[in-house]
């Protein structure tokens, strides 16, 4: 039977490390071309060597999301390519944990730019020759974070509730059109997330890095909202329940919640 992936062409940002470069090898593996985004050149020749050492296909293109000339140097680039980008994975991002009130200025236009603003901007560069070829996907990756805000992640969360709600008000719109938008709501990961957070100016560690899966079950979600094309997914599925709980329970984390930034913060 024929790969369905087969031939399809994908973007992925954030590549360099973790999800992102576990996807790219995932779905490399499957057929696809992979174009792989970061700003780290070294890890993405790295990565694009090993995809092709197993018959893969891989491009890079070295950008720091960050800065709203790289993106559109990127895009021009990216719309510049024989063939079309089928399915687009915005997996850049990171995170910052404390209290707001202690949160800098700079980390905090950062999250945005990067988090938030580069999705709204690639989606907005692709979405519409997706919806024209009537065949795309978009896929978010977000986190249970936008459904259950808590203390110590208030910039980080709201941009994860962000994509939740942009993910679902695009797939709406696209209903019918033969394009597919997606987010996955992600549990912690086993990444570099949670050392970047640390090293930020007046970051900390994030408690919930105990409870972290692998980046593998984390490409198994990518894989599977391109296999199932819903409107969204969680990973690990057991994690879908938060949110009720969260709405049964809230009081109880009004008040127990914030002794673990206290504790952060003492």
């Amino acid at each position: 039977m024929k790969e369905p992936l087969q031939g399809k062409t994908v973007l992925i940002t954030g590549a360099s490390s973790g999800i992102g470069a576990q996807v790219a090898r995932d779905l490399a593996a499957r057929g696809t071309l992979v174009l792989l985004v970061a700003r780290r050149k070294d890890r993405l020749d790295t990565l694009k060597k090993e995809i092709e050492k197993t018959g893969g296909r891989a491009q890079v293109f070295v950008c720091d999301l960050e800065e709203p000339t790289a993106r559109a140097d990127l895009i021009r680039k990216i719309l510049k390519q024989p063939t079309p980008v089928d399915i687009l994975i915005n997996n850049a991002g990171f995170g910052w944990y404390g209290y707001y009130a202690d949160m800098p200025l700079e980390t905090r236009n950062s999250l945005l730019r990067i988090n938030v603003e580069a999705v709204l901007d690639l989606t907005s560069a692709l979405l519409p020759g997706m919806r024209e070829r009537a065949s795309g996907h978009i896929i978010n990756i977000g986190s249970i974070a936008g459904g259950l805000p808590n203390q110590g992640i208030a910039m980080y969360a709201a941009s994860k509730a962000f994509l939740d709600a942009f993910s679902t008000s695009l797939y709406r719109e696209m209903k019918g059109s033969g394009v597919c938008i997606s987010v996955l709501r992600l549990g912690p990961v086993k990444t570099e997330f949670f050392e970047h957070a640390r090293r930020l100016p007046n970051g900390g560690s994030v408690p919930a890095e105990r409870f972290s899966i692998s980046v593998q079950r984390a490409s198994r979600g990518v894989l599977r909202l391109l296999r199932t094309r819903r409107r969204y997914s969680y990973m690990p599925a057991v994690t879908g329940v938060l949110p009720l709980l969260a709405l049964l329970f809230g009081g109880v984390i009004d008040m127990l919640g914030p002794l673990l930034l206290k504790r952060k913060a003492d």
